[in-house]
C-alpha cells in the first residue's frame, strides 16, 4: 500500500515540512506491472504475498476490480509491505519501501508453483521481493525458455554474471548509476549492466525517453512525447507494462519501448500509482497524437 504526501521538496534529514496532502494508493512495484498489463487488455497473473490485514484486503480487491488474476497472491501472518512515498511540487518522489509479506515469497514457494509459468508468455518481477527469489526465477524462466523482464528496483548489490536467465534488464539513470559505479558514458554504462547476465538493456530516462540496447548489439535511442509531470511515481512500472505487452502483441523490442514510452510519459500526467496507469486506448490515441512518429535509432557495436 502507498501512503503518499504531497510535499513543496523533500525534507533534508532532520528537518519537519508540512505537506499539501496525503492519500492511500493500492502499488507495489508488481502489482502496479500487473495492473498496467491489465489496463492494456491483456490477460494478467500475480504471484505474490499480502498479510492479513486491511491492507491485504483492500489490494486484493483492487487487483480483482482491475482484472488481475489474483489465485496466486496468498496470505501470510506479516503486515502486508507498504511504501510511504513523498512527492514534491515538481513531480519528483522520495520512496522508503517496507516489504513486510513480499519477504515470505521464497525460492520454494516458486519451485512449488512451477506450472504455473508453463502457461506464460512473459514474465515481470522487480527486486521488492528477495534476491534469492528472483535469481530462482530466473534459472525457471531459462529452464523454461521464458522472456523474464527484471526492474532491478529498489537498487542493491547484484552478484555478476547471476541473473542470466534474465532478458531485458530496465534500470533507471539513478538505478544505473548504483549498478556501474557511476560509470559516465553510455558505453560504459552498456558494457558494466552487460555484466550482470542479463541478454537485453533499457535504460529509462525519464523526459529524454529510453535507450535499448538489444542482443544485435546495438543502441536505439527511443524519444519519450512531452508532457506536464504531476507525479513520477509508477512511471518505470507503466514502462515495463506496456514493453511486455508490446512484445506480446509481436512488436519488435524497439516497437514496444516506443509504445511503453507514451504509456509511461502518460502516467507521469497523473497522482498516484496504480491510478496513473493508462488504458489501451489512451496509448494508442496519443501514439496517434505524436508528432515525432519515428524511432531514432544509432548503430554502435559495444
Amino acid at each position: 500500500m502507498d501512503l503518499v504526501s504531497s510535499v513543496p521538496r523533500i525534507p533534508r534529514a532532520g528537518e519537519t515540512i508540512f505537506g499539501h496532502d496525503f492519500q492511500t494508493h493500492a502499488g507495489g512495484k508488481g502489482a502496479n506491472q500487473a495492473v498496467g498489463v491489465a489496463r492494456l487488455e491483456y490477460p494478467v497473473k500475480m504471484l505474490g504475498m499480502v498479510g492479513r490485514d486491511a491492507f491485504g484486503d483492500q489490494l486484493r480487491l483492487q487487483l480483482k476490480r482491475e482484472g488481475v488474476d489474483i489465485t496466486e497472491v496468498s496470505e501470510v501472518n506479516a503486515a502486508t509491505g507498504t511504501a510511504t512515498i513523498l512527492v514534491d511540487d515538481a513531480g519528483e518522489n522520495s520512496i522508503v519501501v517496507s516489504p513486510g509479506a513480499n519477504l515470505h515469497l521464497t525460492p520454494d514457494v516458486l519451485r512449488s508453483r512451477k506450472e504455473i509459468f508453463r502457461h506464460a508468455g512473459v514474465v515481470l518481477a522487480q527486486l521488492e521481493i528477495p534476491l534469492e527469489t528472483v535469481q530462482c526465477l530466473a534459472e525457471i524462466c531459462s529452464e523454461l525458455k521464458l522472456p523474464l523482464i527484471l526492474d532491478p528496483a529498489p537498487a542493491q548489490a547484484l552478484p555478476n554474471g547471476e541473473l542470466r536467465g534474465v532478458t531485458w534488464l530496465t534500470p533507471n539513470e539513478t538505478e544505473a548509476q548504483f549498478y556501474t559505479n557511476g560509470a559516465s558514458s553510455e558505453e560504459g554504462v552498456m558494457a558494466m549492466l552487460l555484466q550482470l547476465g542479463a541478454k537485453g538493456i533499457i535504460l529509462k530516462r525519464g523526459a529524454l525517453g529510453a535507450v535499448l540496447f538489444g542482443e544485435d548489439r546495438s543502441l536505439h535511442r527511443i524519444p519519450a512525447p512531452k508532457v506536464q509531470a504531476v507525479d513520477t511515481t509508477a512511471a518505470g512500472d507503466a514502462f515495463n507494462a506496456a514493453f511486455a505487452v508490446g512484445l506480446m502483441n509481436g512488436d519488435t523490442p524497439v516497437e514496444s519501448a516506443r509504445f511503453a514510452t507514451v504509456a509511461a510519459a502518460l502516467s507521469v500526467t497523473r497522482s498516484g500509482a496504480q491510478p496513473s496507469l493508462a488504458t489501451k486506448r489512451e496509448v494508442l490515441m496519443a501514439l496517434e497524437r505524436s508528432i515525432d512518429g519515428h524511432v531514432h535509432s544509432a548503430e554502435k557495436n559495444l
